[in-house]
């Protein structure tokens, strides 16, 4: 945004509880007596924005007189929730605000649930690209992050006997009180076309054949403790010329607004199908299109600030989260070389200095790659730029292991097994001055696994970031009781110093505190409960084990294994109705929730068949209360924010070595959780940072998991081998629990039985189940589970997303850090 020249003489605003009736008519048109819950909340989040907006034009205006080095963090994601509960915090106002609600016979946690979770993201990396923006607004770092404001999000998720149904998600229907609408700020996107090539020393010139505006839309990133705010800016695509008015008027109405759908689906949806070629090129689309924006939107403000490119590096820090913005390496050396006429290789020193990048994956197959044909017809010239540095890099490689034919291949940013493809990782390694991952052990594996060949080129290019989440959001306002009683017993400094948590352990023995713990940890679970039964009809015993596993539904995340466990114990409860070993059943309650891609039918049959044993296992009158399952629809930030406080058992069961880290690891301990799950991803540190004795783990680690891949592994020796396992997949693959259609899930066990089982779910059955019993036996003790939980909620000091953007801005963008209070 632009700052006026003199916002320091602008008073700041009351209060909520003093301003409240006063916005109501001024800002929301409704006579106070009138005012429904939605209107109390757009009139409290109009006083919020007017107090936000003050704090945000003074910082805008002292960045740039101070011509401050800036980050701008690029992200297809921000899954920022709801603001309002955040804002009012980071303003001191809750209290307030609450008060004004009461005043009023309403409840503030009423008034916000009015406020619809912005659609912008869909899972960890969504959700951990806001929490840096929370943190990098609370330590006053001089940021931006840039990505689409998409109209429709992901989508709405419905279950509908069973299956998951796909339904636009709204979000923006009926506006959004804490966006900024940029009128005077739009840049145009250009695709398509040919490259003129005009002769030795001049630019080659790109002849698109279709153009979109870029719309700027700024949402507001309040510091907390700070009088930082800082920018989320987000492009809505828009066509060149609304409609076709010639078509219009002879009547051709689908012609005369084809032209605008065309462009502007490019902000509809957030990952569109891709399995059709259509889905494939709007996805690539989309990519391009807020990369293109951003980039002429810093550089615009860079050279106004300071007259020349020659010092870009010095003032810009540009972070790639994940490869989707990737295409954003050429396109900096598209604008400096054709452009704005620098020399390719000074333009290229600036980009390599500018750029780092941070990979959130190990698997190969998930790293993003792009037909070489689909390029040239969208971005032609940045095909050919990405040519020139494939080549460059292929001749500084071929320097140091000559005829290494193998090593250049693989180091290639062209893919020529089978369909040429573009290979986004690779590029951004290239383009970038550093590469991080987000745990130790993925940090690791990058290295020695997957970028090994670039690592032996430039080993000081990487690095590792362990992912942290915000304190603000996922305890002091997801967990009001806990933040609570932590004030009373450390002091409220664990917010922006989450490191005092370690404190609680002076207390973890005192029988009062675990009592009030234990209160806290039960009214959460009420909580959960009643959200279950609504969105779900399910009743749940708050007193039972609350399983929890919500997280994207995929296959490498094992929601089927957590399945295989609920078969099992189904059929040891029903063998057993009195118990195992002397003792009783813990009862337990499963939950579960999250989203499967449209187009992935495995991960969409296992949500069905998670809703499939439901039925079953929920209405046996054998098993009562000792076994409930549930799925709860349409997980997002706020439903997440009842889930994690209400959660005993927190499932974290990747397959060793393929999750690059996990945060919803990091809020469920946060928030008094116990972890089972296996050493991988953050896992290992949070098990380094409770202690052995304070989490489950269990399974194949990353090495076995490596042999076996490398040396064969054969599953149905695990199937046969062990008669409670047979008797689980056996169970699935029969119709059991699908009577209707006894077929339906014989393709899961098919790929885990003949197909190969990638993520060997059966190697860890055994171990898994065995785990679980552990579960119970300390589930058992309350005291001693509740001193487990204490100790995992003290050892989380070193997950904030504090911790995390001090070490990026010290050790990868060079920017200062305000000190807390500052």
């Amino acid at each position: 945004m632009n700052a006026s020249n003199s916002p320091d003489d602008l008073s700041p605003p009351d209060g909520v509880a003093a301003g409240l009736d006063r916005a109501l008519i001024d800002d929301i048109g409704v006579p106070p007596a009138d005012a429904r819950p939605a209107d109390l909340m757009n009139a409290t989040a109009h006083l919020v924005r007017k107090r936000l907006s003050q704090r945000w034009v003074r910082g805008q205006a002292r960045e740039s007189a101070d011509k401050a080095r800036r980050v701008y963090y690029l992200s297809m994601e921000f899954l920022i929730g709801r603001t309002l509960g955040n804002a009012l915090a980071a303003l001191d106002l809750h209290d307030d605000a609450a008060g004004a609600m009461r005043a009023r016979a309403q409840r503030l946690e009423d008034v916000a649930d009015h406020e619809c979770d912005a659609a912008l993201g869909n899972g960890g990396l969504g959700r951990l690209a806001a929490c840096f923006l929370d943190s990098m607004a609370t330590l006053g770092i001089p940021s931006f992050g840039y990505g689409i404001r998409y109209e429709y999000g992901m989508f709405a998720q419905e279950i509908k006997q069973g299956a998951q149904i796909e339904h636009p998600d709204p979000w923006l229907e009926n506006g959004s009180p804490w966006e900024f609408p940029r009128g005077n700020v739009s840049h145009p996107v250009h695709f398509g076309g040919w490259v003129e090539h005009r002769g030795e020393g001049r630019a080659p010139v790109w002849r698109a054949a279709g153009e979109v505006q870029a719309k700027a839309y700024d949402m507001v990133i309040p510091g907390h403790a700070s009088e930082h705010v800082s920018t989320l800016r987000l492009w809505k695509a828009a066509a060149p010329a609304h409609i076709d008015l010639n078509a219009f008027n002879t009547g051709d109405y689908a012609r005369a607004a084809s032209a605008k759908n065309e462009y502007e689906n490019i902000s509809w949806v957030l990952y569109p199908n891709d399995s059709t070629p259509a889905g494939r090129e709007l996805r690539l689309r989309q990519e391009y299109f807020f990369v293109a924006a951003s980039m002429q939107d810093l550089m615009a403000r860079h050279l106004e600030e300071h007259g020349t490119f020659a010092n870009l590096a010095d003032k810009v820090a540009i972070h790639l989260n994940d490869t989707h913005p990737a295409i954003g390496v050429a396109e900096l050396m598209r604008l400096l070389c054709d452009v704005h006429g620098m020399p390719w290789a000074e333009a290229w020193s600036i980009c390599g200095r500018v750029f780092s990048y941070t990979n959130h994956t190990l698997m190969p197959e998930a790293l993003e790659t792009w037909p070489v044909a689909l390029m040239h017809h969208v971005l032609p010239r940045h095909l050919e730029i990405i040519f020139r540095i494939n080549q460059e890099l292929l001749d500084f490689a071929a320097k140091q292991r000559p005829d290494d034919h193998d090593f250049l291949a693989r180091l290639s940013l062209i893919d020529e097994r089978g369909e040429r493809r573009v290979r986004m990782a690779n590029l951004s390694i290239v383009g970038s001055h550093k590469v991080n991952g987000v745990s130790a052990l993925h940090s690791d594996l990058l290295v020695k696994t997957v970028f090994a060949d670039f690592a032996s080129l430039w080993p000081e290019r990487f690095t590792n970031m362990t992912n942290g989440v915000t304190p603000r959001r996922w305890l002091a306002q997801a967990n009001p009781q806990l933040a609570a009683l932590l004030d009373r017993r450390i002091g409220p400094a664990w917010r922006r110093d989450l490191g005092a948590l370690e404190g609680l352990l002076a207390h973890r023995d005192d029988a009062a505190f675990r009592a009030e713990f234990i209160a806290v940890k039960r009214a959460n679970k009420q909580r959960l409960a009643r959200l279950i039964e609504q969105k779900t009809g399910t009743v749940v015993d708050a007193a039972s084990l609350f399983d929890v596993q919500v997280k994207r539904i995929h296959e490498y995340k094992r929601q089927l294994l957590n399945v295989m466990h609920a078969v099992t114990r189904y059929h040891a409860i029903l063998a057993n109705p009195q118990g195992e070993g002397g003792l009783p059943w813990v009862p337990r309650t499963l939950i579960f929730a999250g989203k499967a891609a449209s187009s992935y039918w495995a991960a969409k049959n296992i949500i069905r068949l998670i809703h499939d044993v439901g039925a079953v296992v929920n209405n046996d009158p054998r098993i009562g209360k000792l076994l409930k399952i549930v799925f709860v629809p349409n997980y997002g930030v706020s439903v997440a924010e009842t889930v994690m406080p209400g959660a005993d058992l927190s499932e974290q069961i990747s397959t060793a070595g393929t999750e690059a880290s996990g945060t919803g690891n990091m809020k469920l301990a946060m928030n008094g959780a116990l972890t089972i799950g296996t050493d991988d991803g953050a896992n290992i540190e949070i098990r380094e940072a409770v202690g052995d004795a304070n989490i489950f783990i269990f399974g194949l680690k990353t090495p076995q998991v490596q042999q076996f891949k490398q040396h064969g592994y054969q599953p149905m020796r695990h199937y046969e081998s062990n008669p409670a396992l047979k008797r689980v997949l056996d169970a699935i693959a029969g119709g059991a629990f699908s009577p209707d259609d006894p077929a339906r899930y014989r393709g899961l066990v098919d790929a885990l039985l003949w197909g190969g089982d990638t993520y060997m779910l059966l190697a860890d059955y055994e171990d898994y189940v065995a785990t679980q019993k552990r579960v119970d036996a300390l589930f058992r003790d309350a005291d001693r589970w509740a001193a487990c939980a204490i100790t995992n909620v003290a050892g989380m000091g070193v997950f904030s997303s504090d911790r995390t953007i001090g070490e990026y801005a010290r050790e990868i963008w060079r920017v200062p850090v305000q000190q807390a209070g500052g």
